[in-house]
């Protein structure tokens, strides 16, 4: 797959830190894709929870709110903004980096689906004046996002050094199961609520003709669907596990195409 071109000349590269924790040669080529995730998604999940937690944003109580006072071309309050520099350049760069960087999993042509599908929401979005209810989807998926990297994280580093980690194992099946639960709490139960029901029908409400109406809310829908695709997958993956049909949780993405040949 695409992984083969993949080469770790990049300066900020994580490889040597894998090899020094003496992980397994192919844990040690993955660990570095998702320290570099955790890093970056921890970073904008919290600065997401602090704008709607700790500043006066009343978004994410009152998510009609985020259509109030909307006009074309308003000016984007600065903090707003540099949470949208700071996932527009991620999303950019993740297109790339699942197409040369990252390992290719069954997955990965719907990841770059949704890659796409984010950035485009992002773009467009921070263009049209819609940046409010932005942060509001932004919040609502990256905690997924922390989650599944500090996992896989444990699962690369349980065989360390030649020898079984207990604790990291024990900390991967947590994560697991937490990472499931907030998923379907997070994407699937609160984001239609919140966000889908702001944008289908608070925005008719408050803003009788919003511009591209169809085009945001079909792409919200796209994304919907896809975190339902995902569901489904981690619940097959739990109860492969739970029925004793894997032994060990080995990656949350575990479909590496290497494997499954």
């Amino acid at each position: 797959g695409p992984s083969a071109l993949h080469d770790d000349t990049s300066p900020l590269s994580l490889q040597p830190f894998g090899e020094w924790c003496n992980l397994q040669p192919k844990d040690a080529a993955k660990m570095p894709e998702s320290a570099w995730k955790l890093l970056f998604y921890t970073l904008s999940w919290s600065y997401g929870t602090y704008l709607l937690f700790f500043t006066d944003y009343p978004f994410f109580y009152d998510p009609p709110s985020v259509f109030y006072g909307w006009k074309k071309g308003m000016d984007v309050p600065t903090d707003i903004a540099i949470a949208y520099l700071l996932q527009c350049s991620f999303y950019g760069h993740s297109i790339y980096a699942t197409v040369y960087m990252d390992t290719w999993r069954k997955d990965s042509v719907v990841m770059l689906l949704h890659h796409v599908v984010t950035l485009t929401l992002i773009a467009f979005s921070y263009a049209f004046r819609y940046h409010n209810v932005g942060i509001l989807v932004l919040f609502l998926h990256d905690v997924n996002d922390v989650q599944l990297e500090f996992t896989k994280l444990n699962v690369y580093f349980k065989h360390r050094g030649g020898v079984y980690h207990r604790l990291n194992d024990v900390i991967s099946n947590v994560g697991c199961l937490t990472f499931s639960i907030s998923w379907f709490w997070f994407r699937l139960y609160w984001f239609p609520l919140k966000v889908l029901y702001a944008t289908c029908h608070s925005s008719l409400q408050t803003v009788p003709n919003i511009p591209f109406y169809f085009f945001f809310n079909a792409l919200l829908l796209v994304l919907t669907l896809m975190n339902i695709y995902w569901f489904l997958y981690i619940v097959l993956f739990v109860a492969k596990v739970l029925m004793g049909q894997m032994q060990e949780v080995n990656d949350v993405r575990e479909y590496d195409v290497e494997d499954s040949k």
